[in-house]
């Protein structure tokens, strides 16, 4: 490490597998802790290179907990997070709107780190049991097309490399690798950013990865589709930007995607847009991301097509059955 850090602060950078060894040695607990801090605050002091975020998201999919459900072919929707915005749970609804459309979602998160209520937060509510037991998960895809990969559980590594970030406590390049390093490796992914530094970056990397993906960044800052301004969207094929209109959309005000003050308000929201019950603005932003998810999937149908898609699930509250199942529970 002592070799790293001279190097880097010498005003170099590291190669994607210079980026991978490094950060593998520190997921193997292999350097201290201040060491390790010193490495993360190199990328606070001057911008990350795609090549790093390459090297390090190839370093913690190698370390994490493997869970082979390639069988299943099957979809993310995930943001970084990190917007500021407080919304709702957006992308995990989707993902219930993509099950309940016949498409297998294999979905990674965690608790919220800067909203009320993460993806790991509501689902707990909610009453889905977190496990890293493949069988269970293959389970949850046979009953509702859906199955919950709790991040703790599957990355073994951030046990030498949470205690650093909390003591840090500034944000480091580990809060734009959630996405990328999901332990199933989903053939298709659709992945939010909160920036377009982070866009250029995701689709830097996806390039170069055997991956099925759509990239989205809302031009105000948010980490999904949120129909308040145009997505800047970046597949394998393209790169554009889309109005709300291109859903067939009127463009909404912030306020409407409020989440809550807590996640039993997150909860609430979640119930209500899948019982139908959800204000039109929720549902339009839900089925929006989940039309470019499906998409992705479905890549020979139009983007309006998707969406009929996707209004189907929802208003048939076949997307609600999705959750019933994996949960055990009515609602």
């Amino acid at each position: 490490m002592k070799d790293t850090l001279e190097y880097l602060f010498a005003g170099n950078t590291l190669t994607r597998n210079q980026a991978m060894a490094t950060l593998t040695e520190v997921g193997k607990g292999q350097h201290s802790e201040a060491e390790f801090a010193a490495f993360l605050t190199v990328f606070k002091m001057r911008p990350l290179h795609s090549e790093e975020l390459a090297g390090f998201r190839d370093a913690m999919v190698n370390l994490s907990t493997k869970a082979d459900l390639s069988a299943y072919n099957a979809i993310d929707v995930v943001g970084t997070g990190g917007d500021g915005k407080n919304t709702f749970n957006i992308s995990t609804l989707a993902c219930f709107v993509v099950a309940g459309a016949g498409v297998n979602v294999t979905k990674h998160g965690n608790y919220a780190a800067t909203s009320t209520s993460g993806s790991s937060n509501v689902l707990e509510f909610l009453g889905y049991e977190f496990s890293n037991d493949t069988s269970k998960l293959k389970s949850d895809l046979e009953k509702g097309s859906f199955c919950f990969m709790h991040a703790p559980l599957f990355h073994p590594a951030m046990k030498h490399i949470a205690p650093v970030r909390r003591a840090l406590k500034v944000p480091t390049f580990f809060n734009i690798l959630g996405p990328m390093i999901n332990p199933a490796t989903p053939k298709y992914q659709v992945l939010g950013v909160n920036n377009s530094e982070n866009f250029n970056h995701y689709k830097n990397v996806y390039s170069t990865l055997d991956v099925n993906f759509a990239i989205v960044h809302s031009m105000d800052g948010y980490d999904e589709i949120s129909l308040t301004a145009d997505t800047h969207i970046c597949t394998n094929n393209e790169e554009k930007k889309l109005p709300p209109s291109a859903f067939g959309m009127q463009q909404i005000t912030p306020e409407k995607l409020f989440g809550g003050e807590s996640v039993e308000d997150a909860a609430k929201i979640f119930i209500e847009v899948l019982s139908g019950h959800g204000t039109p603005e929720q549902k339009n932003v839900v089925i929006a991301n989940a039309a470019v998810a499906l998409q992705v999937v479905f890549n020979d149908k139009s983007l309006t097509e998707c969406v009929e898609i996707a209004k189907e699930s929802l208003n048939s509250r076949t997307a609600l059955q999705k959750l019933e199942a994996v949960t055990n529970r009515s609602f």
